[in-house]
């Protein structure tokens, strides 16, 4: 009896170790870290400046929640009817979120916004949110301009979440303040405290929370001599740091938003920034917060952030999220080969299928389009597939989702031949490199906004190699900073070697820089080479320059103008003008703007666009001269590039036309609206373009034939 007894006790006490255990191991794997949440807004113009979600497994490719629309509406929790700078906390209970943001909208100014916004929620899906304006809420706030950047960290010692921001008051520098929220995280209950000023009493904003190793590292921004991301270290949260020296952002580029989290697989942490002049992010990785590597190749996202940050998730969490905004069609959509066009790909949900664009050389037979499969997600069968025998059915399982079945197809488009957003392409043979050489405007910026060119070689039209940067208005031009549009070339050989002269647009005025070889790096003149109107033009701009010498007499001639087109003869030193010879040459009222030049079989043919780069029937339409000055006559039918519904192709113009050397073989570049999403993009549109090439023929008499747009694009020029 008592062995019996001893038995069953031992088996009880062994019984309920295993339970504890299991326990124990079942609330370890709820509780770990599988996945990345981040939080962020997108721009300064309306539902831009809203939160968004975007879900990642590695920490480096991330996907929009959502089809990257807000997931909180600015409207109901700001005051200002927008928010930016996100900030996403898990609570020290492990399972309550916290989120602050800054409560304003750009179109209002810098120095509008006196509130932030405090946000909670135990399913990172619904949220209560609180208005707390510092100037109505304190006193002596008399004098505060703007209220930016908040952030929370947990106060152990004080058992509280303290919320630290940057504040601007009259004159002053922008300097960091803290101050604990209340238990129910709806308000402030204790008075802003200074918490770091810029040792050089410059601007000090965007501050992050990183403790580590014992340590408070405290990262923010200063507009000081040293410019950029800096840090500063204490053993206390509110008080004690001390500013290391230097700067840590990897980029020679104005930054803001730093943001730090740590990597699940304890390779140590992730510093990203927002590089805002360029419209990118730059990802770092660090393990000691003093040397900072750029892991930038590794990055992969399909939206474009502002200053945000990134909360480790687990799976579970991760599922709820993915059932309330994550489709199959998202799925679909997330290859991340680089042989796929992204921009191009063609989902067709009411009928389940979906087109892969893919790049020339692309091996169709076995091709994995590596989609990315997110926590709780899977998708059968596994690539790669084969195409060539056509569509390939996939069955994709999310969270909270039936199984769906996509048909996919995959096939190789050569049109645009750029991958990303560029326009206003011109394109040059350049006898130097025996290279086609093409140069755009490098596109995607709200409002015409970006600020660099690049430019782009290939031995046969079809392959293009990016050469990187050639001109950066802020840091290469001195008289410009702003709308960095429209380029062209010309390549004259000066003596035994080539000279490049590259006319741009900046600021609605029109430069020119030098260089001795096409890729540059070149080398700006210094000043505006046409800075006003010609007399007796009062509208329009001063942009769109387009370069060409008559083969007849040697002499270059520049064409410019919006609304009007221009002409004057270029100096011997191609860096001036012959201002005595200045015309305006407008052919007809269906001029808007895109002047391209060159010579045929004794004629000069005159190209140009009409409509506006954002109507989807900004066309190209030509006129023949006799003069590369004029008079032009205008043939009937001179519509030669035009949309086509039938393909979704839209807004096709601003082009350029290259002619392969030694044959009668000519071919036209030109910018549509990014397909497919263009259309639906409204005025975005506009400054979302993307670049294409196809064939262009003559007639027996000499006119130019209606060039019929494609996405197969050319075959290989040699």
């Amino acid at each position: 009896m008592n062995i019996q007894i001893s038995y069953c006790l031992r088996a009880l006490v062994l019984g309920t170790m295993v339970l504890i255990i299991n326990l124990r191991t079942t609330s370890a794997q709820q509780s770990k870290k599988t996945a990345y949440l981040f939080t962020y807004f997108t721009g300064n113009n309306g539902t831009e400046e809203s939160i968004r979600f975007a879900l990642s497994n590695d920490g480096y490719t991330y996907r929009a929640l959502n089809a990257d629309k807000p997931v909180i509406s600015s409207a109901v929790i700001s005051s200002t009817g927008g928010v930016r700078d996100p900030h996403i906390l898990r609570g020290a209970d492990g399972k309550t979120f916290y989120m602050v943001v800054t409560d304003m909208v750009a179109a209002k100014g810098w120095d509008s916004n006196r509130a932030m916004v405090l946000l909670k929620s135990a399913d990172l899906v619904n949220w209560t949110s609180s208005i707390v304006n510092i100037q109505k809420r304190f006193p002596n706030q008399d004098s505060l301009l703007r209220v930016w950047a908040p952030q929370t960290i947990y106060d152990k010692e004080a058992d509280k979440y303290m919320i630290y921001w940057s504040m601007k008051h009259g004159a002053g520098p922008d300097i960091i303040y803290w101050a604990y929220a209340n238990k129910d995280f709806t308000d402030l209950e204790t008075e802003p405290k200074q918490l770091f000023f810029s040792p050089t009493n410059g601007p000090c904003i965007d501050g992050d929370i990183v403790f580590d190793h014992g340590k408070y590292h405290l990262f923010y921004k200063t507009e000081d001599s040293e410019k950029g991301i800096r840090v500063a270290v204490s053993d206390k949260l509110k008080e004690g740091y001390v500013a290391r020296p230097g700067t840590v952002q990897q980029t020679k580029d104005p930054v803001e938003g730093a943001g730090v989290f740590k990597l699940n697989n304890g390779e140590g942490y992730i510093l990203m920034y927002d590089v805002y002049t360029k419209g990118r992010y730059q990802f770092t990785k660090t393990k000691d917060f003093k040397q900072f590597t750029v892991v930038d190749h590794e990055v992969r996202m399909n939206f474009h952030p502002r200053h945000g940050t990134v909360l480790p998730i687990t799976t579970a969490e991760a599922a709820v999220l993915l059932k309330k905004w994550y489709t199959g069609a998202d799925v679909m959509g997330s290859g991340q080969s680089p042989a796929i066009k992204k921009n191009n790909i063609v989902i067709d949900t009411l009928n389940s299928k979906v087109y892969l664009p893919v790049k020339n050389g692309t091996s169709l037979r076995s091709f994995d389009p590596e989609f990315v499969l997110l926590p709780g997600m899977s998708i059968s069968p596994k690539g790669p597939f084969d195409f060539t025998k056509g569509p390939v059915k996939v069955k994709i399982t999310l969270p909270g989702h039936k199984p769906l079945v996509y048909e996919v197809t995959a096939a190789i488009d050569l049109n645009p031949v750029l991958n990303g957003y560029y326009a206003d392409p011109e394109i040059l043979y350049s006898k130097k490199t025996k290279k086609y050489h093409l140069y755009p405007t490098s596109d995607g910026f709200h409002d015409w906004s970006g600020t660099y060119f690049k430019t782009f070689s290939s031995p046969n039209l079809v392959d293009w190699k990016d050469e990187g940067v050639i001109v950066d208005l802020l840091k290469d031009v001195s008289w410009a900073k702003k709308n960095a549009w429209a380029p062209t070339i010309a390549e004259k050989k000066v003596g035994n070697s080539y000279k490049y002269y590259y006319y741009f647009t900046a600021a609605q005025k029109i430069g020119v820089a030098v260089s001795e070889d096409p890729s540059g790096p070149f080398k700006d003149s210094g000043k505006a080479l046409i800075a006003g109107k010609p007399a007796g033009i009062k509208g329009g701009q001063e942009i769109d320059p387009d370069v060409f010498t008559d083969p007849k007499t040697g002499k270059s001639y520049l064409y410019w103008g919006n609304g009007y087109m221009a002409v004057a003869l270029l100096n011997e030193d191609m860096i001036s003008i012959d201002s005595s010879s200045i015309k305006v040459i407008t052919p007809d009222k269906t001029f808007r703007e895109g002047t391209e030049v060159f010579y045929r079989n004794g004629k000069y043919y005159f190209l140009w666009s009409q409509n506006d780069t954002r109507d989807a029937d900004y066309g190209v339409r030509y006129g023949v001269s006799d003069s590369p000055t004029g008079k032009i006559s205008l043939p009937e039918n001179n519509l030669i590039l035009s949309k086509d519904e039938s393909q979704a192709i839209y807004a096709t113009g601003h082009n350029s036309v290259i002619q392969v050397p030694g044959k009668d073989e000519w071919y036209i570049v030109y910018h549509r609206f990014t397909r497919p999403a263009g259309l639906s993009m409204g005025q975005s549109a506009g400054y979302n373009r993307e670049v294409c090439i196809d064939k262009m023929e003559f007639d027996a008499e000499g006119n130019i034939k209606v060039v019929q747009p494609t996405l197969k694009g050319i075959r290989l020029v040699k």
